[in-house]
């Protein structure tokens, strides 16, 4: 694999800091065995997440000092409604601080405690409001996507005859939404076809049920379809996204994505004008007044112009190669990883690679701090770590694969940085027996990775 070249020079760096494994071991024993817990500074290459983490461009520097602070009715807002109804074909667009406030924001509108959501994969923080909302997750990934060494275009669909026999045993009254998530973060970051966007729809629409589009990572998906379903070859990035998003009747947006700015989330509605109200109803206690979503003017500006960067294809085909790249290293080392590689990073398979690691040791996690060790490189576990506890029963529920998810930021790392990534997960395979399983002390009830206190599992 050849790696793509940067569509941009790099105009500001941020130094930093190369520590020793010494002092390594020390500083995740100090963090409870939990990356999430690091300090930042004691990180070398952080590939923990994609969220938020992206580097922004001239422009949308240059346009965070035209932003308007205005209360309310400020132009930046409206600038940000112009480009997003006009990106998506949504009549409402409502911006939030954040993904999981545009979750917080929605799904208890439309969630009775004791509903089903059904998902191609609910991520962690949409399965915790569904939880919280008293909801029941039910994910129906497509059964490809557990093989990880199997090639589909799209790994990320939902799987409509698994569908098609839930609703034959559930009344449509029994399901609040059906959630699509794209790209499909939790089998890797996989692609979802419009072909089966299009169908979940269609089988939504006939019952009743609404969908929602969680529209994270949007732009990659799209660049997905275009090289990979005929129908969308000759067709624009922004027809592809036109043709997603009329697969759906609301969505939810972490903009810290594809929207590449460090703060912001959307959610949209079709044309539902009484799902509209209730939303403004919502926004307005818990995330601020509606032309400003709990973000500074400086922020809409920001994120109207990087919902326009995201799209362009140049920079898509860069961004997708990166993934490309550092897969194509890892294949080199023999390291196994989800096939084909995702958009915005590449998953491990930890339980492939740590075989000697049961499930409930958490092999996703145990690779992670693995990787820490070995080259200040912060990953995290997308596996059953990940998954929380059955909120009815208490019992640890098991992801359907570990994996070590190496979520690459967007503008930020170089080459060479996934060199070192590279090299540090092929010096682990040759010591792999030796990597210890972990167990969890403490633990919150919700989205529990993010503060769990871990140790290793004495051999």
């Amino acid at each position: 694999m050849k790696y793509v070249a940067e569509p941009f020079k790099i105009k500001m760096v941020e130094p930093v800091r190369i520590t020793t494994p010494e002092y390594r071991r020390e500083a995740i024993a100090k963090a409870n065995f939990n990356g999430f817990s690091l300090s930042s500074d004691d990180v070398y290459i952080d590939l923990q997440t994609d969220s938020g983490t992206g580097a922004m461009s001239d422009a949308q520097w240059a346009g965070m000092l035209r932003g308007d602070e205005a209360y309310s009715g400020g132009r930046s807002y409206f600038k940000l409604l112009e480009t997003a109804k006009e990106l998506f074909g949504y009549e409402y667009i409502q911006p939030v601080h954040q993904g999981r406030a545009a979750e917080k924001v929605l799904l208890p509108i439309l969630i009775k405690p004791g509903q089903y959501v059904i998902s191609n994969t609910l991520f962690d923080t949409t399965r915790g409001h569904v939880t919280i909302a008293g909801g029941r997750a039910v994910d129906l990934a497509s059964p490809i996507a557990k093989s990880t060494t199997e090639y589909a275009d799209f790994k990320g669909d939902l799987d409509v005859d698994a569908l098609g026999s839930f609703l034959s045993e559930h009344e449509a009254s029994e399901v609040a939404a059906i959630v699509m998530t794209v790209t499909n973060n939790s089998v890797g970051g996989q692609p979802v076809s419009i072909a089966n966007l299009r169908e979940v729809y269609r089988i939504a629409s006939d019952a009743g049920i609404p969908v929602v589009i969680d529209a994270a990572r949007f732009a990659e998906n799209a660049f997905f379809v275009k090289q990979r379903e005929k129908e969308f070859a000759a067709s624009s990035i922004r027809e592809i996204i036109l043709a997603m998003f009329e697969c759906g009747d609301a969505f939810t947006m972490s903009a810290k994505k594809d929207g590449i700015v460090n703060m912001g989330g959307l959610v949209g509605v079709r044309s539902n004008q009484e799902l509209v109200e209730k939303i403004g109803m919502n926004v307005i206690p818990n995330e601020g007044y509606l032309s400003y979503g709990g973000l500074a003017g400086r922020d809409l500006e920001a994120l109207a112009i990087g919902l326009t960067e995201s799209i362009e294809e140049d920079y898509l085909r860069y961004r997708i190669g990166q993934s490309e790249y550092l897969a194509a290293r890892l294949d080199e080392f023999g390291v196994p990883h989800q096939r084909p590689v995702g958009g915005h990073g590449v998953y491990v398979d930890a339980g492939a690679l740590l075989p000697h690691i049961p499930w409930n040791q958490y092999p996703g996690h145990a690779l992670a701090i693995e990787l820490y060790l070995e080259a200040g490189v912060r990953s995290c576990d997308i596996g059953s770590l990940l998954m929380d506890r059955n909120p009815e029963t208490g019992e640890q529920q098991r992801a359907a694969n570990e994996f070590t998810r190496l979520a690459i930021p967007r503008r930020v790392y170089t080459q060479a940085h996934l060199d070192v990534v590279a090299e540090a997960l092929g010096a682990i395979k040759q010591r792999a027996s030796e990597v210890p399983g972990y167990e969890i002390l403490w633990e919150t009830k919700v989205m529990r990775h993010f503060t769990a206190k871990l140790r290793p599992v004495a051999k």
